[in-house]
């Protein structure tokens, strides 16, 4: 049992609540039931540690059970270890350190299906946003999610709880310009969906049924002129009441679902 919070192993797991230290190590921490959950049962091959408290192995026994039968390597801490380990002040008993979940862009692309559905996270800077759009792309069936150089990192603690858990589960990928992701993207074949609150057409108006990635901007200024000029459609929620906008997870994520109703439907 680790019972030093003190200790130089947790100190390591602590600094990868930086983002320096992720780039050196190759490492990035998963907090609480359910990221570590999913990062057992999905990705068992990126997981490197996990660390529990003796009353959180009781209570999420199947979690600790997945681990052990995976080969993994499970530590016992004391509440005040994993305190000190976590970025979170209630990390709720379970952490794990992981390997990166990012793929290569040519890879990814070329392993999208024919009618495939991207999202594509340009200069998005909020932790809690980028997060929440991974987990409604998850959630609506996404087939990739591609987040530029120019946002937040996706294994920062904040975009890993944000998650809940979906980071594990669609395919992500990081660190590319803007420029060469929408060039991969109109290379395969897939049409460039820019979602913008000025667009000329409506979200029930445009055709989903063919393979296509939204384009989300920045939280506070939207996209870019150029990232928005590049792209074949610029599309825009319709807003029946009094609401002035909406936030970009809400956008994105009612983008992602009449995508995922039109696949549905096909």
């Amino acid at each position: 049992m680790l019972t030093n919070p003190r200790s130089d192993r947790v100190k390591a797991v602590r600094a990868l609540s930086r983002r320096s230290a992720r780039s050196r190590t190759g490492l990035f921490l998963a907090e609480g039931p359910q990221a570590v959950r999913e990062a057992v049962r999905c990705r068992p091959e990126l997981v490197r540690d996990v660390f529990v408290t003796a009353e959180a192995a009781a209570r999420h026994r199947p979690i600790v059970e997945v681990a052990a039968a995976a080969g993994l390597a499970v530590s016992e801490v004391t509440p005040e270890v994993l305190a000190a380990m976590c970025d979170t002040e209630s990390p709720q008993g379970l952490a794990a350190v992981c390997r990166p979940v990012d793929v290569p862009l040519q890879r990814a692309v070329a392993a999208l299906p024919p009618a495939g559905l991207v999202c594509v996270l340009t200069h998005v800077r909020d932790p809690g946003n980028a997060g929440t759009v991974i987990r409604g792309a998850d959630a609506a069936g996404a087939d990739l999610v591609v987040v530029s150089d120019a946002s937040v990192d996706v294994h920062s603690p904040k975009v890993v709880r944000s998650t809940a858990g979906s980071l594990f589960h669609v395919p992500v990928v990081v660190g590319v310009p803007v420029a060469a992701i929408l060039a991969a993207l109109r290379d395969a074949g897939v049409a460039l969906l820019a979602a913008d609150g000025a667009g000329p057409t409506l979200l029930p108006e445009v055709d989903l049924r063919r393979a296509h990635a939204w384009v989300m901007g920045n939280e506070a200024w939207g996209l870019l002129p150029e990232v928005r000029d590049a792209c074949d459609e610029v599309v825009r929620v319709p807003i029946y009441g009094r609401a002035e906008s909406l936030n970009l997870a809400m956008a994105a994520t009612l983008c992602l679902y009449a995508s995922a109703e039109a696949r549905r439907s096909t």
